[in-house]
């Protein structure tokens, strides 16, 4: 073990340091109005961690200190916090899941909404968008696609990605059942993948804030995969309310491979449409 991962460990074990994080997520919330005090304690510990071993800055309470204090360091903490894991068609099964079993349901509506909440830098949007133009169902689509850090929507809405991610992207799409060849939706130069703009045409990133802010539309789909899991137990009751009040009747709710609704409060409000690749379908009854 590293010198730094066993200060790490030490620093994790303080209760001093714990209560340090307690006053400066208090204080993030009051600067920005951005709410972290619900998030996993230990993840939000070692990104704290990881900025002050960078910035060689000695304690956490000098961290809140440089928030208040120093021009930019609030958002570098913002962006710090934000969780931007992805890839396009992340886990295959279960964006072949959607093509093969939700979308023949979504078919069925004369407009298709769906939600992307916490898209980071919009991989998994464009993964949809494909399916959905496979489908012949695009033309009546739109897409929401969300995250609280306006920093990486902006790299969203440019649909670039690095040239040497196609490789893995393109074995995903042939795993998620593709039916075309994946060159046919992006340009390239030396450095860069290109997504065709036709496949932006109907998506919309917005910024929005799971912990803070409401429902502002009903959806047939909201994928949120793999955010819950950095929420403490209290705020994943909550962002899953949101979510139910979000989904129209018979709407879907797709989720992340290591997140369930099962053994949670709201999971009787659902039936079990693809256990396996945790989606849900929400049942016509009330809460």
């Amino acid at each position: 073990m590293t010198a730094y991962h066993l200060w790490e460990e030490e620093m994790e074990s303080n209760p001093q340091v714990e209560m340090e994080i307690d006053l400066l997520l208090e204080g993030i919330f009051q600067l920005s109005g951005y709410d972290f005090r619900g998030y996993a304690k230990s993840s939000i510990t070692r990104r704290v961690l990881n900025r002050m071993k960078i910035d060689n800055i000695p304690t956490v309470t000098r961290v809140l200190d440089k928030a208040f204090h120093e021009k930019g360091f609030l958002q570098q903490l913002l962006n710090d916090f934000s969780i931007n894991v992805t890839e396009m068609f992340r886990d295959p099964e279960f964006f072949r899941a959607l093509r093969e079993q939700v979308l023949p349901e979504l078919a069925k509506l004369p407009e298709i909404r769906i939600w992307h909440a916490g898209c980071s830098s919009g991989e998994e949007v464009f993964s949809m968008a494909i399916l959905l133009k496979e489908a012949g169902l695009y033309e009546r689509s739109v897409m929401f696609a969300t995250d609280f850090n306006d920093n990486i929507l902006k790299r969203a809405r440019q649909g670039m990605f690095p040239l040497a991610k196609m490789q893995a992207y393109t074995k995903n799409y042939i795993s998620a059942g593709g039916m075309r060849a994946f060159s046919e939706y992006y340009t390239a130069d030396r450095n860069a993948a290109y997504i065709d703009p036709a496949l932006m045409e109907n998506m919309i990133f917005w910024q929005h804030n799971l912990v803070t802010d409401y429902t502002f539309n009903e959806f047939d789909l909201v994928i949120c995969r793999n955010v819950l899991i950095y929420f403490s137990s209290e705020l994943q009751a909550k962002v899953q309310k949101l979510f139910y009040n979000s989904l129209s009747d018979g709407g879907f709710l797709g989720l992340g491979d290591k997140e369930t609704l099962r053994f949670t409060t709201i999971s009787n409000a659902y039936e079990d449409f693809n256990e396996q690749n945790r989606i849900y379908r929400k049942k016509t009854q009330l809460l």
